[in-house]
């Protein structure tokens, strides 16, 4: 039956979200249509301890150790907690925490989401006149195509400080359930929006940057001391984990998938970004999703929850779950048939601390009551919550951020940082000396196609209300005449009557732009594709106008998941091709810009766009990484596909031409071993001598040495522009089973034209050229490993030795 849940806050509003059940069940979490509704509350910040707070409630603050400023969060967690009596503990364990009034504490919802800009999506945030929008950055997929780590986590301090203000006005929480880290391993992935795509070293480095910029405090001790005391500005969650990248493919959906894979890439490829996110991010939550990995649920899984993750990654906060993940996990999975009392003694053992949803709320005191759990389990997990709020600022505010108000909401500078990541992330695709267009020659603009006047579609999921919205016909009317015509009546285009009068735009200007694509009526949650071609008559609509237009035509591309365009990349009346993601509320503005020249495009594709074949050479529900022969599929992402593609992972043009030239100060490494008795094996194809020691695992290793090289990018051009430096590393001839190539480094680099930038790298031997064995080890493969910048622009070889 459906859930409702009605949620007060002291400092915040009410809010209701709705759950629907099956066979039709969307978890609130995952939904974005369940987002809050608004309130007309002006309630403003408060803090917990607070001692008029406590007198107006007739109680006296000093006598609570838990606000006592001066002790360390554990212990005033530790204290909190056992005041506690067993049935006001377990209604904390929920997204929405009761509070316990006789102590002082309040209620406290958890979710917010921070997606991409302050969200609308969980019960802890809201919109309404007092906060009317917030800014709304790229989806994260086109963040990702600027693969600028500064960039990621400026964006992230500029959501970070409008959270900050709207928790002051009484209409934000402080824990914020992003970013999407989930590496995309099929390209009909209908969530890819949401993620930094297809390389886990990628996804890892865009996840340090962003929770860095939503969570760090300056000069708060970020690196050193006890990290359980570091202040942090908000609490950011690194999801889903784990092996989570279906949706809904033909029947196989989320709640009931069970993703069976082989410990070789759940190391190599679906574990790294998460480890990254901890370690190096030093994130203060992480979400477990609803699938199963190899028959256990994720959220059951204490191996993947409590081993992995707390113990040997060294979490510093608490996991949550997917909402209702618990429930999902009794009704869908059915897993060992449990209650649900047994089902939450599962989840709490294994280590999941909080629960989004009611299971933990309702059942966990009957698990205790029937022995099934301990108290203490409950105590430990509450201890984590409240050190992460304690660090966050609930209990004694934080007074760096408490100026915050309405004008740092939608500021000019946040705005023109929106419409930079826009301009930094599109990515340039076909150029036939067509781009940039001229004011001169293009004075009346045809902007034609079911993207031409967006807006909604343009912020994707997971957003908030946009501070304002810049279409791209209005973009482009800064530039020229603009005759707008849709061309089909939305994405579907399912018939051709709306042509005639994009057509007849189309011969009268000078140039046409056509705006095409996908929206999330095509790739959302709960929604993967079957195919990777453009929906229903879009593609004729193209070749259509190009065939009838007198001037230069540009297709400009809207989507996350990639297309096979290849009809476009081939006609030569299509002059420029660009793709520009889901750009945020300034797209439109970027869009133009990039057309006319005002900004010269340096996006780099983070997803491989593969020809539409794809799609029937295997299923969605094979997770392996690796080609399987005995079934004839092949490999997935750039690191193990080498069939053709319509675009290859790193792809991106510019108006420029930038040249590379190498210096190079180590090109080997001896590594002395005590003898060669603790030598890893490898399999080598039957052409290939096997070297004396093999590989060495990575961990017996001294790691200090490093690959130190410099590239000078010189812009041979005559347009100023940024260029990103890609550096691979690609391993010994004739290992089998191991990687075509992985990235190892990347730096986006500004040069003027006519001018040339130095990027130093500096990449430690053992991360950089180690591969996972098939016994999921990490190890360092002794030989010629080689070094290589760019689509194989340049490369040298680095050799690796063990000696005895």
């Amino acid at each position: 039956m459906p859930r409702f849940t009605t949620i007060t806050f002291i400092f915040l509003a009410l809010c209701t979200a709705t759950i629907a059940k099956p066979s039709n069940f969307r978890p609130r979490h995952s939904s974005p249509s369940s987002s809050s509704s608004s309130s007309s509350s002006n309630a403003n910040y408060t803090v917990v301890c607070d001692a008029s707070r406590y007198k107006s409630l007739g109680l006296d603050m000093l006598a609570f150790a838990f606000c006592n400023a001066s002790l360390p969060y554990e212990e005033r967690a530790r204290d909190l907690v056992k005041r506690m009596a067993l049935d006001e503990k377990v209604q904390q364990l929920g997204d929405l925490a009761y509070g316990v009034p006789r102590l002082g504490l309040p209620e406290y919802e958890w979710w917010s989401e921070a997606l991409h800009g302050v969200s609308k999506v969980g019960p802890g945030t809201f919109f309404d006149e007092v906060v009317p929008g917030a800014t709304s950055f790229p989806t994260v997929i086109l963040l990702a195509a600027a693969f600028n780590e500064s960039l990621w986590k400026t964006i992230g301090e500029a959501v970070s400080t409008e959270a900050r203000a709207m928790h002051n006005l009484g209409r934000a929480g402080l824990t914020f359930w992003s970013p999407n880290i989930n590496v995309v391993r099929d390209p009909r992935w209908g969530r890819a929006l949401e993620t930094p795509g297809e390389d886990p070293f990628v996804v890892g480095r865009y996840a340090v940057n962003y929770v860095r910029g939503l969570q760090d405090v300056e000069g708060a001790g970020n690196d050193t001391g006890d990290l359980n005391q570091r202040p942090i500005k908000v609490s950011s969650c690194c999801k889903h984990y784990a092996a989570y990248d279906i949706d809904n493919w033909l029947g196989v959906d989320r709640l009931h998938f069970d993703a069976r894979v082989r410990e070789q890439d759940m190391e190599e490829t679906f574990l790294r970004p998460f480890k990254m996110c901890v370690k190096d991010g030093d994130v203060s939550s992480v979400m477990c999703s609803y699938n199963r990995v190899n028959g256990i649920p994720s959220c059951a899984d204490p191996k993947l929850l409590k081993d992995k993750i707390r113990g040997e990654w060294g979490l510093h906060g608490y996991i949550v779950c997917d909402c209702d993940s618990i429930e999902v996990m009794v009704d869908y999975h059915k897993f060992l048939d449990d209650t649900p009392e047994e089902a939450v003694a599962r989840t709490l053992k294994a280590g999941l601390d909080l629960d989004c949803g009611a299971y933990y709320t309702n059942f966990t005191a009957g698990a205790v009551t029937e022995g099934k759990v301990q108290e203490s389990d409950i105590d430990t997990s509450l201890n984590y919550l409240y050190v992460v709020l304690m660090r966050v600022g609930f209990f004694d505010g934080s007074p760096e951020f408490q100026s915050l108000g309405k004008d740092d909401i939608c500021s000019e500078p946040n705005i023109a940082l929106a419409l930079q990541a826009a301009s930094d992330g599109i990515v340039l695709l076909k150029n036939n000396q067509t781009l940039p267009l001229s004011n001169d020659s293009a004075k009346t603009l045809a902007v034609i196609g079911p993207h031409a006047n967006a807006t909604e579609a343009m912020i994707g999921n997971y957003a908030g209300i946009p501070c304002q919205y810049t279409a791209p016909i209005d973009g482009f009317s800064r530039y020229g005449q603009v005759d707008y015509s849709a061309g089909c009546a939305d994405i579907a285009c399912e018939d051709d009557s709306l042509f005639s009068p994009a057509l007849t735009a189309a011969e009268n200007a000078d140039a046409t732009i056509i705006l095409a694509g996908l929206d999330l009526s095509v790739e959302a949650e709960s929604l993967d594709r079957t195919d990777l071609v453009l929906p229903g008559e879009q593609a004729q609509l193209i070749n259509q106008v190009a065939e009838a237009t007198k001037g230069p035509v540009v297709l400009v591309i809207l989507s996350a998941g990639g297309l096979d365009i290849s009809f476009a990349k081939d006609n030569p009346k299509i002059g420029g091709i660009l793709w520009a993601g889901y750009p945020g509320e300034e797209g439109g503005q970027a869009i133009a810009d990039v057309v006319f020249g005002r900004y010269n495009p340096g996006g780099r594709l983070p997803l491989t766009w593969h020809t539409a074949d794809y799609v029937d050479m295997l299923p969605m529900t094979s997770m392996q990484l690796r080609p399987v022969p005995s079934l004839g599929y092949p490999g997935r992402t750039y690191k193990f596909f080498n069939g053709s593609v319509v675009y290859p992972f790193g792809y991106g043009l510019s108006y420029t031409q930038f040249n590379y030239s190498l210096s190079v100060a180590t090109q080997f490494i001896d590594l002395e071993v005590e003898n060669f008795d603790c030598c890893r094996n490898l399999n080598y194809s039957s052409d290939v001598k096997r070297p004396p020691c093999p590989a060495w695992l990575v961990e017996d290793l001294d790691c200090s040495h490093g690959i130190d090289f410099e590239v000078e990018v010189t812009n041979a051009g005559d347009w100023d522009g940024s260029d990103v430096v890609l550096v691979y590393s690609k391993p010994p001839e004739g290992i089998l089973d191991t990687h075509i190539k992985q990235l190892i480094g990347f730096e986006r680099v500004f040069v003027h034209a006519g001018d040339t930038e130095k990027v130093h790298f500096e990449i430690d031997a053992c991360k950089g050229l180690e591969i996972v064995d098939f016994t999921a080890y990490h190890v360092l493969p002794a030989g010629v490993h080689s070094i290589i910048i760019g689509d194989d622009i340049d490369s040298f070889p680095f050799q690796v030795n063990f000696t005895v």
